[in-house]
């Protein structure tokens, strides 16, 4: 049996995939569209070397709406998981919501706890994995990020990389920090001490 002490779990950052690691194509699926962005071999690498085990985290409701298959996000996890080894690095997991409620294809047409700003996919996460959330962070671009990291007991972090539009703050939408890019936040991450809990009080970085 799998123990879950805190001192035999590890801690793993949480990305976003589109407008985090790689540049915003929407309901892209097809690896050769798939453009990193600047920053991103550094950040991966950094945080490898950290020893964090590193999660993707993303909703695609593209397969809701019937704009490709649940099946064809095969490819691009083996993409980024190819690219990361590329890189020294090891993709720890993939884990994604197929949902909308307004989608167009019945199974996945539904309201669900694992579509961001909901933490499910973190807690499927973690208990897969074996992760402690409360070491952990998650890393993203938009404000649905930071609450789902902040649901899980995460320490989060903004890419203001231009993906959030709207910035509508509430207590469970403030960012620990903000930064402009993901190298900038890998090296915030590997600075900041370990506390055994999320933060409370959210830090700037100019």
């Amino acid at each position: 049996m799998r123990s879950t002490q805190n001192n035999q779990r590890r801690p793993a950052v949480f990305l976003d995939k589109d407008g985090t690691l790689i540049h915003d194509v929407p309901y892209n699926v097809n690896p050769a569209l798939i453009r990193f962005l600047p920053g991103t071999r550094e950040a991966i690498q950094c945080l490898h070397e950290a020893g964090f085990q590193l999660v993707v985290i993303t909703n695609q409701s593209g397969v809701a709406r019937g704009y490709f298959a649940e099946a064809d996000l095969v490819q691009v996890e083996e993409h980024l998981r190819r690219r990361f080894e590329a890189w020294g690095a090891r993709l720890a997991g993939f884990f994604y919501c197929p949902h909308h409620p307004d989608g167009s294809v019945p199974i996945y047409r539904t309201r669900c706890v694992c579509r961001k700003p909901e933490p499910g996919l973190l807690f499927s996460a973690a208990d897969e994995l074996n992760i402690d959330l409360s070491r952990s962070w998650f890393v993203g671009d938009i404000l649905d990020d930071v609450e789902a990291g902040r649901r899980a007991g995460c320490r989060t972090v903004l890419v203001n990389t231009g993906g959030e539009t709207e910035w509508v703050i509430t207590p469970r939408r403030l960012p620990h920090y903000i930064t402009d890019d993901l190298a900038r936040a890998a090296r915030l991450i590997t600075s900041t001490p370990a506390t055994g809990r999320a933060v409370t009080e959210a830090a700037w970085a100019g």
